[in-house]
This record gives C-alpha cells, structure tokens and sequence, in this order.
C-alpha cells in the first residue's frame, strides 16, 4: 500500500522524470500557461507556485535556489523582475487548473495550467 507516499511516478524513473518537471516549470514561467495531462499538471503546480514565492522574494539566495531548477537565464530574470512583482500582495494561489476533456488520440484528461490575472 502506498500510505503516505506522495509523488506520481508517471512511468518514468527519477532523473528523466525531474529534468521533465524542470522543463515544464521553465516552459510554464516562460509562456504564463500550459496545456498538458492532468496527472501532470497537479504535480508540477505545487513546484511552480514555490519558484512564483521565491520570485517575490527576490533576494540572491532565492535567486540561486529559481535557478537551481528553471533551465532558462531569461525566464530566471523573467520570474524576478515581472512575475514576483506581479504577485507581490498575493499570499498564494498563483495559479488555477482548467479542465479541457479528454484528449484526442489516447483519451487522457487534459488540464491548463495557468498563472492567475
């Protein structure tokens, strides 16, 4: 039983599976939105608000901890200079999840992800 495990596996092991929560996270910050699964987008939504919160901060060491995960130096410099501003007297909840259906070709349920105002 998985009691307390959290975490989805999405049939991949660790090193590929984090190098592609990273891209999605540098993809969303860069676009403000993104179209993908809905297993995917619940667990890359808790990883994005976390980089938005060290965006607010904007002090050198939380500059270093954004680009210990965001692949991009302009999305980086993005997520400190319009993002954090930007969400700077919001206490949290940066970004909402929209349902789309079901995709095309296999079924799967697809959610947008996108940043709130």
């Amino acid at each position: 039983m998985r009691h307390k495990i959290d975490g989805r596996k999405l049939g991949r092991p660790s090193g590929p599976r984090r190098l592609m929560y990273r891209s999605m996270i540098t993809d969303f910050l860069r676009h403000e939105k993104i179209v993908t699964t809905e297993a995917k987008a619940k667990e890359i939504k808790g990883m994005a608000e976390k980089m938005i919160t060290l965006g607010k901060k904007g002090d050198i060491a939380a500059r270093r901890r954004a680009a210990m995960t965001i692949t991009d130096k302009d999305v980086v410099s993005k997520l400190f200079e319009t993002i954090g501003p930007k969400f700077a007297n919001r206490p949290g909840g940066y970004t909402r999840l929209i349902k789309l259906g079901p995709r095309v070709g296999d079924g799967a349920p697809m959610n947008k992800l996108e940043m709130v105002e």
